[in-house]
């Protein structure tokens, strides 16, 4: 199993206090003798309906040398995931946790802002100091 993200905890403790609750940590996907792990699974019941809404979580810190491959990396990885949950489990949502200075940063750059157009990318924009989602982008 592959390490976590120095933002796990934060994201994950957002997430509970936005109404969440995790139901897996890592959200696990086994394809043949390959496994893929995507950080969380979370699900949230909401009021108006009978199903809840389902996502998956993959958290970026984009604390790498250069925040350009950051992004490659990212992009790429989303991509992937967001491939295979479509076959695994197609009413769960993908989602890209970014920190809200990544997302100010170079995520609002013309280099990102239409890549993350272009593929329809969802993020999940959370405070990492005070463990809170400060944006969701659908």
């Amino acid at each position: 199993m592959p390490a976590k993200d120095i933002y796990h905890d934060a994201v994950k403790s957002a997430l509970i206090k936005d109404g969440w609750t995790i139901t897996h940590d890592p959200y696990t996907m086994e394809f043949g003798q390959k496994d893929v792990f995507v950080d969380l699974g979370a699900e949230r019941t909401l009021a108006a309906e009978r199903d809840g809404e389902k996502i998956a979580v993959e958290i970026k810190s984009f604390v790498g040398a250069s925040e350009v491959r950051d992004l490659e990396v990212a992009l790429g990885q989303y991509v992937l995931y967001r491939s295979l949950i479509a076959r695994f489990e197609p009413d769960r949502r993908l989602f890209l946790a970014v920190r809200d200075t990544v997302f100010a940063g170079i995520l609002d750059e013309p280099i990102a802002r239409p890549v993350l157009k272009d593929l329809g990318v969802p993020l999940l924009v959370f405070n990492s100091e005070r463990q809170e989602i400060v944006q969701w982008t659908r």
